[in-house]
């Protein structure tokens, strides 16, 4: 009996204490299972990649989405995707894609070619709106089919030889071309299920949410609960699925950098989109094996609409931009490595060096606002500077407030919005100065420059230039790479000179990171292809 009762004894107390023993953490239960849990910053308006335009956005679509080429883990230079190989004309003008027969949507209908030019039609389709239609332009013809001057699509260079060959004849050489095929608005999408919830170019088709996406990526969108979870899970029908070691992927919008910090502190994400300046300097010291700072082709910058009273002067504007301390931003607040900008493409971008446009100079800014009539201030409007919701935009946007008060005497309204809403008053123009940032499609200045160039769908300013324009459709078709620098140099020096951006900094990528991802390789454009990106059990932090 005495056995018996200590059995029981013993069982009891087994019990208690498991009932006691702590919760497993999602990145303890994630190290078991192979799924990755990470922070994306904020909602997403979108899983249609051909509507998406954020680099939140770009994380979840490359899971679910896969383009002709591919991105290697560690620089990101092509590699097979849906196309297996390629040839390209020696005058650079034209690609052959040879399409890998293993290729499948996730319901196991073959990916084709003709999926690849009707997505092109789709995206240039001028009704359908697709903000980044003119990443699309450098395909012959393209342009004038997208702005309505043609209405023949047999005029644009894709074309479909077959169902496993895809050719693409471009307006003009690009060395970049290929890396640009990796961006979200060459991804093909299935016609054929799209259609089966409205038309494919209606931007309110529902298609693209849960039960209705058809994918060719690594990954099956599996739920997604707004402003809480997006589930993806590994996609059997993935031609490379043997590759894949992850299982799963959720992906959490958390606008918060402090609730984000508190989530990957408590053990909910392997990973946060970014971090409180404020906690850098404490994982420096105290973690410096979780922090990772990494380069990020990038810049923050603030949007001035020149169609505006006031705004429109562009002594005015140029004063804005020398009244801003640009060291003090980055020094004081961000303390993550940025670099102070005084040019609006990053220095280096493929051996480009950007022209010095203007810098923290108060004496200098003054005497700019005296110049268009407002000595000290006198006379001038309250003007408003909107920015998106995040502790790090508040702070940044307060210090402009404080330095135009201090150095020209401007009176400045801040207001701060959800992300939606400032996306909304960008696209229609319902703003005065708004708080920005462009992240390099692939490593080239024209990523940066074509942004305000005749035709760019991405501009928002109300700004034109004919001599610009002129300077960055002659660099697209300088073959000579120091003549194309020069030209985009020259264009450059324009655009800093009239001042329809003001640069603030220049981005790094400062996050968190579990010792336990592995294949999460610092890249310029911050992509990381989710099949290389694997989960190994490690202690806990």
């Amino acid at each position: 009996m005495r056995l018996l009762t200590s059995y029981f004894l013993l069982l009891t107390c087994a019990l208690l204490l498991a009932g006691c023993s702590p919760r497993e953490t999602n990145v303890e239960s994630g190290n078991r299972t192979g799924t990755l849990h990470l922070g994306i910053g904020h909602e997403l308006p979108t899983l249609d990649p051909h509507l998406a335009t954020g680099t939140s956005e770009q994380r979840v679509l490359s899971a679910l989405f896969e383009g002709l080429v591919g991105q290697d883990p560690v620089d990101l230079h092509p590699v097979p995707g849906v196309a297996a190989h390629w040839d390209v004309s020696a005058d650079g003008l034209n690609y052959t894609f040879h399409l890998n027969p293993a290729a499948r949507w996730s319901n196991g209908d073959p990916v084709t070619a003709g999926d690849f030019t009707a997505s092109i039609r789709r995206v240039l389709t001028p009704a359908f709106g697709a903000p980044n239609a003119a990443l699309l332009h450098i395909l012959q013809g393209a342009q004038a089919y997208h702005l309505g001057h043609s209405d023949d699509f047999a005029q644009v260079g894709a074309k479909a030889v077959d169902d496993r060959t895809l050719t693409l004849t471009l307006a003009h050489p690009a060395p970049y071309f290929l890396s640009l095929l990796s961006h979200p608005a060459w991804y093909p999408v299935h016609h054929a299920s799209i259609a089966q919830h409205g038309s494919p170019t209606d931007r309110t088709n529902r298609w693209a949410t849960p039960g209705r996406l058809i994918g060719n990526g690594p990954f099956n969108l599996a739920s997604w609960k707004p402003d809480q979870r997006i589930v993806v899970e590994k996609n059997p029908a993935y031609w490379d699925a043997a590759t894949v070691t992850l299982n799963a992927i959720h992906f959490y919008p958390i606008d918060s950098l402090d609730a984000e910090e508190r989530a990957f502190r408590s053990g909910q994400l392997h990973l946060t989109e970014a971090l409180p300046p404020g906690r850098i300097d404490a994982y420096r010291r105290d973690q410096p094996g979780l922090l990772r700072i990494d380069p990020y082709l990038g810049t923050y910058f603030l949007r001035v609409n020149t169609t505006r009273p006031f705004l429109n002067q562009r002594e005015v504007r140029l004063a804005l931009s020398q009244a801003i301390d640009r060291e003090a931003i980055v020094g004081s607040i961000l303390r993550g490595g940025q670099l102070p900008a005084d040019s609006f493409t990053p220095s280096g971008t493929s051996g480009y060096l950007p022209p010095s446009g203007p810098t923290f100079a108060p004496e200098v800014a003054r005497k700019h606002l005296a110049a268009a009539g407002y000595p000290e201030g006198q006379g001038a409007p309250q003007v408003e500077l909107l920015y998106n919701t995040s502790e790090t935009h508040r702070q940044i946007a307060e210090a402009i407030q404080a330095m135009w008060s201090k150095h020209l005497g401007l009176q400045v309204r801040l207001t701060n919005q959800e992300l939606a809403a400032t996306l909304q008053a960008r696209a229609t123009g319902d703003y005065e100065l708004l708080r920005s940032v462009w992240i390099g499609d692939y490593a080239d200045p024209a990523t940066f420059l074509e942004l305000f160039a005749q035709g760019s769908t991405n501009n928002f300013t109300g700004w034109q230039n004919a001599d610009y324009d002129r300077l960055v459709f002659r660099a697209a078709r300088t073959t000579n790479p120091a003549e194309r620098l020069a030209l985009f140099r020259e264009a450059e020096t324009l655009l800093l000179g009239d001042a329809p951006v003001i640069p603030i900094y220049h981005y790094t990528h400062v996050f968190l990171k579990h010792p336990s991802v592995k294949g999460w390789h610092p890249t310029l454009l911050d992509h990381h292809p989710y099949k290389h990106v694997r989960l190994e059990p490690t202690g806990n932090l």
